[in-house]
């Protein structure tokens, strides 16, 4: 384990136990009509997702988020090296897709519902919208600040544009695309849960939305806690990932 590694391991266990300890404090202050503390969190979390009603809701979530990054890291990545290597379609649209990006996802979510209707396919699509656009604008300018003296290099060799890319390219952006993915992947995230919240019957987003209706304060915090620590530990994974590829471009 790298000395970088391991600081970021220990400050990231230090962070834990500053956010437990102000979660505590909190508890402390409101009380349980708007909180449950760390350790009765602990302790229903443990029986809840043993239930039958976790894993189905579960089961949901993750195959939409799996099909919605599925597809967000694919036409993502496929956007980006096209206007990447084309310099004059780079100049026509990315400008589109920065505006795109700048639109606030939730507004398109009533034109998804017609077009997919309620169910599995609405989830999927808002969730990959969230991601795709990020991980083509990584993509685009990782392609783009490839050194100009590789691809000089590429030509006198006599190498084709597939080995290129393949050889040179990819190889040369892949710290920064990664880069994109890891945000890619949070926001398919994000847009995968919004998706289940407004307009779903099963998964975990239906699971809190309908929590919250009820205000049952077991399960939202319930379901705060594990999606906190699962985005947080996925992103601390991806991010040692993209050290280790930085490290070694």
């Amino acid at each position: 384990m790298s000395p970088s590694t391991r600081r970021l391991i220990v400050n990231m266990g230090w962070l834990t136990l500053v956010i437990l300890a102000l979660w505590q404090g909190l508890y402390a202050l409101i009380g349980d009509i708007a909180l449950r503390s760390p350790l009765a969190t602990l302790q229903f979390t443990a029986k809840f997702v043993t239930t039958p009603q976790f894993a189905t809701h579960l089961a949901e979530t993750s195959k939409a988020f799996v099909l919605a990054l599925s597809i967000a890291m694919a036409s993502g990545l496929a956007i980006g090296f096209v206007l990447g290597l084309k310099r004059f379609a780079s100049d026509i649209f990315e400008p589109f897709l920065i505006a795109i990006y700048s639109v606030p996802k939730i507004t398109l979510y009533p034109i998804l519902l017609l077009v997919f209707g309620l169910g599995l396919s609405a989830k999927v699509a808002f969730g990959a919208i969230h991601g795709i656009v990020p991980i083509a604008l990584f993509t685009l300018n990782a392609v783009r600040n490839v050194k100009p003296v590789l691809l000089k290099t590429a030509r006198v060799m006599g190498l084709s544009s597939t080995t290129t890319i393949r050889t040179v390219i990819f190889p040369s952006a892949l710290p920064e695309i990664f880069a994109g993915l890891r945000i890619g992947f949070s926001l398919t995230l994000i847009g995968t849960l919004l998706g289940e919240m407004f307009a779903s019957q099963r998964g975990l987003g239906f699971l809190l939305m309908n929590a919250i209706g009820l205000h049952n304060v077991d399960v939202i915090v319930m379901l705060t806690f594990l999606l906190t620590g699962f985005a947080g530990i996925a992103g601390i994974v991806l991010l040692l990932i993209n050290r280790r590829i930085t490290a070694q471009a």
